[in-house]
C-alpha cells in the first residue's frame, strides 16, 4: 500500500481528486466532505482507489456516495459554496449577430407573459459545441455557445436553446429519493410547447 497523503481544500464544487505520484497516493477533498459519515468516506475511497486502479465500482459505494452529495441538505450548502467561492466569467449579452437580451426579453413575453425576472445572460468565452447552453443557479446567469453567434444560424434555434434555459428558472432542479431531477415531467411538457421544438432538436443534433 502506497503512503497516503489526504487533504481537505476550499474547492468551489463537491471536487475529489486522486494520484500516484513518486510511490505516495495524493487526495484532495472538498472540504464540503470533512464531515461526512464514515461509511461516505469509505464510499469515496472505493471510488477514488477504483478509478486510478481502473477497477469497476461498486454499485453500493456509488449509491451511497450520491444520495450523500445529492441530499437536499449538502446540494444547499454545495450551492451556498459556489456563490460565495467561484467566480463567473461574464462577456456581454450583445453578440455579432445576436443580442440574448432582445431574444430574452421576446419570449418571456410569449410564453411568461413577461413575467420572468430577467437573469445575467452572456456569450460563451469559447465557441463550444459540446456545452450549447446552460443555466448556472448560484450566479442566477444563462451562459449561450458562441457558436450560434453567426449569421447561418436561424432564430428558432436560438430561441428553443434559450426557451429551455428559461425553464430552468421556473422548474428548479428537485431531489427525490436522493436523485437530482433536472428535467421533470412539467419541464418536459412546457418545452414541447415551443413552436419549432421538433425542428429545433434536429438542428442541434446536426450542430
Amino acid at each position: 500500500m502506497p503512503a497516503l497523503e489526504i487533504k481537505f481544500r476550499r474547492f468551489t464544487s463537491l471536487n475529489t481528486t486522486i494520484r500516484l505520484r513518486d510511490g505516495r497516493l495524493i487526495v484532495r477533498l472538498s472540504d464540503l466532505l470533512e464531515h461526512a459519515p464514515e461509511n461516505v468516506h469509505e464510499a469515496i475511497a472505493h471510488i477514488l482507489l477504483a478509478k486510478l486502479y481502473r477497477k469497476p465500482i461498486g454499485a453500493a459505494y456509488a449509491d451511497r456516495y450520491r444520495r450523500y452529495t445529492q441530499s437536499e441538505a449538502v446540494s444547499k450548502q454545495a450551492e451556498r459554496i459556489r456563490q460565495t467561492r467561484g467566480r463567473k466569467r461574464i462577456s456581454t449579452a450583445q453578440g455579432r449577430v445576436w443580442d440574448l437580451e432582445e431574444v430574452f426579453e421576446s419570449l418571456n413575453r410569449q410564453f411568461f407573459s413577461g413575467l420572468m425576472g430577467r437573469p445575467t445572460l452572456t456569450w460563451s468565452a469559447h465557441v463550444a459545441k459540446r456545452m450549447l447552453g446552460h443555466y448556472d443557479s448560484a450566479h442566477n446567469t444563462i451562459v449561450v455557445s458562441r457558436v450560434f453567434d453567426r449569421p447561418g444560424t436561424p432564430r428558432f434555434a436560438i430561441e428553443y436553446l434559450l426557451y429551455h434555459e428559461m425553464l430552468h428558472l421556473k422548474h428548479p432542479v428537485r431531489v427525490r429519493a436522493g436523485r437530482r431531477c433536472v428535467h421533470s415531467r412539467e419541464f418536459q411538457a412546457e418545452e414541447r410547447l415551443f413552436p419549432e421544438h421538433e425542428l429545433a432538436r434536429e438542428y442541434l443534433k446536426r450542430l
